[in-house]
């Protein structure tokens, strides 16, 4: 993220990796292929040649910059913004419209973090990392958007930070935990019912892909750290239980014909995977990370989920 860069995995192990400016945040892909990314203070667009454009910056204070987000049902890419130093109320939550207009969603935000909306497109789950609490928004349509704002799961502080989420077929919510070497599963009550180690405690972001979408992929940092602290921190992590992940919803995808920016809907979905909790990680704790992808984040570089691997709606191709 910090290094600006994008990294692809492809699925026979080769990983490309390209430069988009000072802050890599966030994409999606796009319908026509290329992404929306989400750069350190707006939104760039990449063609599917790999051209890039940049959009107009959204603001001029160089202490402030783009972190985490996702898209609705209706194909618009939201965009949470962070200050470098974590000062309260210094960002906020940005909708780019499929006709590159954008909009200010939420106000006074200071860590926005995982976006991600429920198989049915009712509502959506938003991380909000200084309350500790993994929120959820009623989606009814594009014109209302987000409303009715809610806690789901209110996570202990000493179990780590909510970061980036995903959510899959049955509507289980995963949460990245930074600081909590781990990443837990949430029903759509708000009840913690699974749990994965993972051998580096900053644990940024999650996503399923693979060839077949049974995989789930789990991000780290190095952000802040020594040499030699946390060894595998910094690390893309593949998390699997001998194949028993599911494929797409049934249902499939659902599109938007609206232009190029519009997204597509991909749900990923899986069964449940049973390990202990961080205080006794052992069995089922992800120990080796991806080959080749073990030292990727050494500056303070997160892993954006991409292509086929990407989680929740995305821009797509037509």
């Amino acid at each position: 993220m910090l290094a600006g860069d994008v990294l692809s995995l492809a699925a026979e192990g080769t990983i490309d990796r390209r430069h988009v400016g000072n802050v890599a945040a966030v994409l999606r892909p796009r319908r026509q292929g290329g992404a929306v990314i989400g750069v350190e203070r707006g939104f760039a667009l990449e063609e599917a040649d790999g051209t890039l454009t940049h959009l107009g910056e959204l603001w001029t204070d160089t202490n402030v910059r783009m972190n985490e987000g996702g898209c609705d049902p209706d194909g618009r890419f939201y965009c949470g913004s962070m200050a470098y130093d974590e000062r309260p109320g210094a960002g906020a939550l940005y909708r780019l419209d499929p006709d590159s207009s954008v909009r200010v969603v939420l106000e006074n935000v200071t860590i926005s973090n995982g976006l991600e909306w429920s198989p049915d497109g009712s509502c959506a789950y938003y991380n909000y990392t200084p309350t500790q609490r993994i929120d959820v928004f009623d989606y009814e349509d594009s014109e209302s958007g987000l409303t009715g704002r809610r806690p789901l799961a209110e996570i202990p502080a000493q179990t780590g930070g909510p970061d980036g989420l995903t959510v899959d077929e049955e509507g289980g919510v995963w949460v990245a935990l930074y600081q909590g070497a781990a990443v837990q599963r949430y029903t759509p009550d708000g009840i913690l019912d699974e749990v994965i180690g993972v051998a580096a405690k900053q644990v940024t972001a999650c996503t399923f892909g693979g060839q077949d979408h049974n995989q789930l992929f789990i991000a780290t940092t190095r952000e802040g750290l020594e040499p030699g602290e946390d060894p595998l921190a910094g690390s893309l992590f593949p998390g699997s239980d001998g194949g028993a992940f599911r494929r797409w919803a049934a249902n499939g995808p659902r599109y938007l014909h609206a232009n190029q920016l519009a997204c597509r809907r991909i749900r990923r979905g899986c069964r449940h995977l049973r390990s202990k909790l961080p205080s006794q990680v052992g069995e089922g704790t992800l120990h080796q990370p991806i080959a080749g992808m073990d030292k990727i984040s050494k500056q303070g570089l997160f892993v954006s989920s991409y292509g086929r691997s990407s989680t929740g709606q995305t821009p797509h191709d037509s």
